[in-house]
């Protein structure tokens, strides 16, 4: 029986379908230009070292404030908002920074609004948890837990009704599909049909509650079955399926179809925030999904396919670097607001 399922699966795979967790699936990705495969793995560059930065400026008490950041999932950010249009939207999460930069914001911005500096995109008010790019299509990050999902259902009703052809890709984490607001989201959208691609970033822990402790089923997505609505779980740090998918139900949103649950199974490599202790998973367990890293198994995956060469993927990394020491210094270098402003741009 596994035998045949490998073979059908093989086939499938030759005549440009995938399947993905019992989906047949066509293999968008392997018609894009490679170009854009390319791009993709510079953007995965760029939201690692990134973090990596934002990590260091932790350390060195330059940030106000909490902070999480997404090291170790960033397959699931470039490869879902890459398969959307650029007129799309998006919602994000407190652990949002990856999510804007696969959208198309501009780090020497992000970085200053890291450091609460005018030159940030919200001037510097918003910091880490609130970063919004309205004119790119990102509504914004939030530090309410399960947030972004009621702004994207509204934004969904919002594509239905005056903006046919848009449709909405929301990110939240595990922890969020255990909120009340959750299921009253996914309700309302599956009765009206909205169009809003609802991704769970499922990284093992909210907070440090681990995932098989919080859930009586073995897979988040099941829940589409209490909606009515399609829903499959998906390899997270896998970019090529997480394209493939998003892409996939992004034409079957687009279409009126309605909604859809898209588990992605992937993990965060630091902690929950700058102040966890971390006290409740091993290093072997952290070392061990660390081993099952996104970036170089894309890397790979480009390489074997004659995308290409491994120095011009080092070159590349090289080169982003390169750019994030630029943003560094925007950042450091812009002006913090004028504390005259500090009743400007706040809404209630």
């Amino acid at each position: 029986m596994v035998k045949k399922l490998e073979n059908i699966e093989k086939r499938e795979q030759e005549t440009g379908y995938m399947i993905i967790d019992g989906h047949k699936i066509r293999n968008y990705f392997k018609e894009l230009d490679p170009e854009i495969k390319i791009e993709m793995l510079k953007k995965m560059y760029e939201i690692r070292h990134f973090e990596d930065q934002t990590e260091q400026f932790i350390i060195r008490g330059q940030i106000h404030g909490t902070c999480h950041l997404y090291v170790g999932e960033e397959a699931t950010a470039v490869g879902a908002i890459y398969a959307v249009e650029k007129k799309d939207y998006i919602t994000s999460t407190h652990r949002g920074h990856g999510h804007c930069i696969a959208k198309g914001a501009n780090i020497d911005i992000m970085m200053a609004e890291l450091l609460g500096k005018k030159t940030g995109y919200c001037k510097g008010k918003g910091g880490s948890m609130h970063i919004a790019d309205v004119t790119s299509g990102n509504l914004g990050a939030n530090g309410i837990v399960g947030g972004s999902i009621d702004i994207a259902t509204g934004a969904g009703l919002t594509c239905k009704i005056k903006e046919k052809g848009k449709i909405v890709v929301c990110f939240f984490g595990d922890g969020a599909a255990n909120r009340g607001n959750f299921h009253g989201a996914l309700n309302m959208a599956s009765i009206w049909d909205l169009p809003v691609i609802y991704i769970c970033e499922n990284n093992i822990y909210g907070m440090s509650m681990p995932v098989k402790e919080a859930f009586n089923i073995s897979k988040i997505s099941d829940r589409k079955f209490s909606y009515g609505i399609e829903g499959l779980t998906i390899d997270g740090n896998n970019l090529v399926e997480v394209y493939n998918t998003a892409r996939h139900f992004a034409d079957y949103c687009r279409a009126g179809k309605g909604p859809v649950l898209i588990e992605c199974l992937t993990y965060r490599w630091k902690g929950h925030s700058k102040s966890d202790a971390q006290v409740y998973r091993s290093r072997k367990e952290v070392k061990s999904w660390m081993e099952k890293d996104p970036i170089p198994g894309y890397r790979k995956f480009l390489i074997d396919d004659g995308v290409l060469t491994e120095a011009e993927g080092k070159k590349l990394e090289v080169e982003v670097v390169e750019e994030l020491d630029q943003a560094v210094k925007f950042a450091e270098e812009s002006p913090f607001p004028d504390p005259g402003t500090v009743e400007e741009d706040v809404y209630a």
